[in-house]
């Protein structure tokens, strides 16, 4: 257990991340893997679900929740503001409130909230709203360190639905897919919001960016509108890319990418497929690559012993749920018509929130799909990605935030 923990701290160190104890301060947890490593969950729950902690109505948005500390971190929209919100984490009662002006409209008639999940990293709250407007806050005050009009200041469009990745921190700086003129990915410093570099002319994406060593070098990876890139988060300077992109032009990359040693699992829908590349230096070599195996439309897959865990197909057609081969991209098993969902990795075992409020526990096994818990924690219209600290799950539908009692009985 020891060994454990402080590989966890090095890890965390190197992301530049905070995180006590077992919390979940970023989208996709402390590693940006979609993985928890926090006290043993339940595996049974029993006829009436797991125990409900505290519940609450929020405001719009696909912003998932994060857990620092004692603090549960919000960001969503309230009438015509973006609104970032500390919670405390066993009660639900407020214990800040941060907010600004927003006036974005969505042109499909989605959600107008933001969609980008904040991230903490050395007592300071980032969020990045649907107009693209960058904000550090101070995590225990909830006041204002410094902000950035990203859609302004270079020169951004629109897009289909506005900004979403989430940004990354990574040795002192707040890097983001802005998608500008000339500045594709943009890295400000940490403290004071000064940019320190700008890299890539590659149009904005929905996906997150991730941080990883690959052959002992740190890169930040994003998969942008054009393709995967690994950039030097402390210059900027490009350590290899590889293009990634439907010839469609209504084509949208949301899924982040998943390192597993020097392997890279990237996925889209409206074409691209999925595909596994290796990276040796600036070297990037297909391993496999195809768009019938497991093609994620907005979430992203989880890895475990060898074999991918995700949804395959595109979000309002009924997505499969699969175990892929991470090596050949060969297909195990797929559970078909399943729905879209988000997945995350606890233990050996698949943790499932479907768009429709389900919440499933099942084995990570590449023989079949063998779930051993199901239970309704949330009313339809969940696309959020949760968090799961300490044992406890906190997740949001378009207008619910719930607290999950997960921990396992001594």
């Amino acid at each position: 257990m020891r060994r454990l923990v402080f590989r966890l701290a090095a890890i965390v160190l190197a992301l530049g991340v905070e995180a006590a104890a077992y919390d979940w301060p970023q989208y996709l947890g402390p590693e940006r893997n979609g993985v928890y490593r926090g006290p043993a969950l339940a595996e049974k729950w029993g006829a009436n679900g797991p125990r409900v902690v505290w519940r609450k109505t929020v405001g719009q948005g696909f912003s998932g929740p994060v857990v620092a500390s004692d603090h549960l971190i919000l960001f969503h929209r309230l009438a015509n503001e973006e609104v970032v919100e500390a919670l405390d984490v066993r009660t639900g009662a407020p214990q800040w409130r941060y907010a600004y002006p927003t006036s974005y409209r969505d042109d499909f008639g989605f959600d107008e909230g933001p969609r980008a999940v904040p991230v903490v990293a050395d007592g300071v709250v980032y969020t990045f709203g649907a107009e693209g407007q960058l904000h550090a806050v101070d995590l225990k005050s909830g006041k204002r360190i410094w902000s950035e009009d990203t859609r302004k200041r270079f020169g951004v469009a629109k897009g289909f639905f506005g900004a979403a990745g989430s940004p990354l921190v990574e040795g002192g700086k707040v890097l983001a897919n802005i998608g500008g003129r000339n500045a594709g990915i943009v890295a400000f410093d940490a403290k004071a919001g000064i940019v320190a570099w700008t890299a890539t002319a590659d149009e904005a994406s929905y996906s997150s960016g991730v941080g990883a060593t690959i052959g002992g070098r740190r890169s930040a990876i994003f998969l942008t509108r054009n393709g995967v890139v690994g950039l030097d988060p402390s210059t900027g300077m490009v350590h290899f890319e590889r293009r990634w992109r439907s010839r469609i032009a209504a084509s949208v990359n949301a899924a982040s990418p998943l390192v597993i040693g020097d392997l890279i699992f990237v996925s889209a829908e409206y074409g691209p497929g999925a595909a596994v590349m290796r990276v040796e230096g600036s070297k990037v070599t297909e391993l496999w690559s195809s768009d019938d195996a497991l093609s994620n439309h907005y979430a992203t897959s989880v890895h475990h012993a060898g074999f991918l865990y995700g949804f395959h197909g595109r979000q309002e057609f009924g997505p499969s749920f699969r175990a892929v081969d991470v090596n050949t991209g060969k297909v195990r098993w797929s559970e078909d018509h399943f729905g879209a969902g988000t997945v995350t990795l606890a233990g050996k075992n698949l943790l499932i929130l479907k768009e429709t409020g389900e919440l499933q526990l099942s084995p990570a096994m590449p023989d079949g799909f063998k779930p051993m818990a199901r239970a309704q924690i949330l009313p339809n219209s969940v696309r959020a990605y949760p968090a799961v600290a300490d044992g406890f799950l906190y997740a949001r539908s378009k207008d619910k935030l719930v607290c999950i009692d997960l921990r396992k009985q001594k």
